[in-house]
């Protein structure tokens, strides 16, 4: 089984303020981890640094083939092509449709053919359960839906890798439950490994998987 992530005694800097040190992580593909701790403890600077927005100093990393070290800004693009991230705030873009924002993203990452870019966008809309939403804004959904919508965003691109920055955040217990569910059933069918930041340890305790705390300006990993 390969790794997706490989990450040994990385130093994450933001604005010159280190934010974490020692950093040590491996995770393979279709894996399923949780990176837990307190809020502003360093989760989402570890997320940001591994899909190219933080710069990695000392140490060695690989994400999804890509060495973070040498990593050049034409590269960046690239690497998030292999990377699906899921964030708290949805981040969907509200003058377009459901099905636009999809079209959005493939077309800015290389698709060219409108059959294909709208083949591609419907499959993973049908793949979380939301494709009779497609021609809706997102204004007009559910959060849950909206979530949705993020998470089939997400797996445009046959990603290897899913960086989930506290999905269920924003979300009410039961809608929380069901997007979990949702997240772990798309991974496995897609085979892809998922890094999940969150402090809901409710929901840790009932999806159990691995458990890497943030604490201390380091991480480690609970047994």
């Amino acid at each position: 089984m390969s790794k997706v992530i490989s990450i040994v005694n990385a130093q994450i800097y933001q604005q010159e303020k280190l934010i974490l040190a020692n950093v040590s992580l491996e995770l393979f593909e279709t894996e399923f981890a949780y990176l837990i701790g307190r809020t502003g403890i360093g989760k989402t600077s570890l997320l940001k640094m591994l899909y190219g927005e933080l710069s990695m100093v000392n140490g060695e990393a690989t994400v999804v083939g890509f060495n973070l070290k040498s990593l050049t800004k034409k590269e960046i693009p690239f690497l998030r092509r292999k990377i699906g991230i899921v964030f708290q705030d949805f981040q969907l873009l509200m003058d377009r449709t459901v099905i636009q924002n999809l079209y959005f993203v493939l077309s800015a990452t290389g698709w060219k053919e409108k059959a294909m870019i709208h083949k591609r966008a419907l499959s993973c809309l049908q793949l979380v359960g939301i494709e009779k939403k497609a021609n809706e804004f997102p204004n007009v959904l559910s959060i849950g839906e909206q979530q949705r919508v993020s998470i089939a965003r997400a797996l445009l691109n046959s990603p290897k890798l899913i960086l989930a920055d506290e999905p269920t955040g924003n979300l009410d217990p039961e809608t929380s439950e069901e997007i979990m569910r949702l997240l772990i059933a798309v991974a496995k069918e897609e085979k892809t490994a998922i890094l999940m930041a969150t402090h809901d340890m409710q929901m840790v305790q009932k999806f159990p998987g691995r458990i890497i705390k943030v604490e201390d300006g380091g991480i480690k990993e609970l047994t």
